[in-house]
């Protein structure tokens, strides 16, 4: 899990922000906060990422190059 953590955080800005879109963001950025070490996060945004979540994952990555972890 590690090696995918260190995948996704390498990623140029770019492709962080098509991964947060709608569909994708569920499923790679839920997987990425669980590898991160937050289950419960992960599968709620593995659940819900798709539908509102993913505006917060963009917005977050725009601002500070990043995903966060909490809500």
């Amino acid at each position: 899990m590690k090696e995918y953590v260190n995948f996704i955080d390498g990623l140029p800005l770019i492709l962080k922000v098509i991964l947060a879109l709608p569909g994708l963001d569920g499923i790679f950025y839920g997987i990425y906060r669980i590898a991160k070490g937050r289950l419960i996060i992960g599968i709620l945004w593995i659940i819900l990422g798709f539908a509102i979540l993913w505006i917060i994952d963009i917005v977050t990555i725009i601002l500070n190059g990043k995903v966060t972890f909490l809500v």
